[in-house]
Parts: C-alpha cells; structure tokens; sequence
C-alpha cells in the first residue's frame, strides 16, 4: 500500500488573490472553484493518472478567517526556467511578491520572498539554457 501527494493546501484570507498570483508564477490554471476555495495545477488530475504513479500535485488554497502569524514551516522553492533569478525576482514583485528576510544572510545563492499574503518562498537557480 501507499499513498501519493496529491494537493498542497494553503490556508488564506482571499483564495481568489493567491490563487491568481501562483497561477502566474507558475503557468498554473484553475481546475476547481468555491466560494471559499480556488484549486490549480499544471494539469487535469484523474484518479487513474495518480494511481500509475507519482504527479505533480495541485495547489489548493481554502479561506480561513485568520491571517499569517509566524515564518512558515513549510515552503516551496520555485526556479525560473527561461530567465534569471534576478529577472524573475523582478517579475515576481510586479505581481506583487515581496522580498523577505528569515534570517538567511546576505551570501545566499537564493532569493527569499513571500506571495501577497505573506507565505515564503525562495527563489532558487535558474534553469534558463
């Protein structure tokens, strides 16, 4: 027996906003929506697809009535792969990322920043050819 990881599920106050910024930063499109919940993902999944074996997972973001409180546990990291990290990091904060500091130091290879509701997220190497 075994299980797959299927969703990554973000507690917010506005699943439509962050839904739309991770679209965005991901070529991701919306596969389900709710009042209260907005799911995206980089394909349609099927039970039968999943069970054959490990996919990408979607992303679900589901309100909740309280903000952020704290640094994140959990993050993900994204790699630009057709610019580089400096141009995405730019791209990113027009779409409304901002630039955050954990506590990383200065001599990191990576950018660390957080989508509009606060969520971190690095930015690592480029993957552009």
């Amino acid at each position: 027996m075994t299980s797959r990881f299927t969703e990554l599920v973000i507690d917010c106050l506005d699943p439509q906003r962050l839904a739309e910024f991770w679209c965005e930063v991901l070529d991701f499109t919306v596969l389900d929506r709710s009042e209260d919940s907005v799911e995206i993902g980089s394909w349609e999944p099927t039970a039968e697809a999943v069970r054959t074996g490990q996919m990408p997972p979607t992303m679900f973001f589901v309100r909740v009535p309280e903000a952020k409180t704290g640094k994140n546990r959990l993050h993900l990291d994204v790699s630009p792969v057709d610019a580089s990290t400096a141009d995405e990091v730019a791209r990113l904060l027009k779409l409304g990322a901002t630039r955050v500091d954990v506590g990383q130091g200065p001599d990191r290879s990576w950018v660390v920043m957080a989508d509009p509701e606060g969520n971190e997220f690095d930015v690592v190497r480029s993957l552009a050819p």
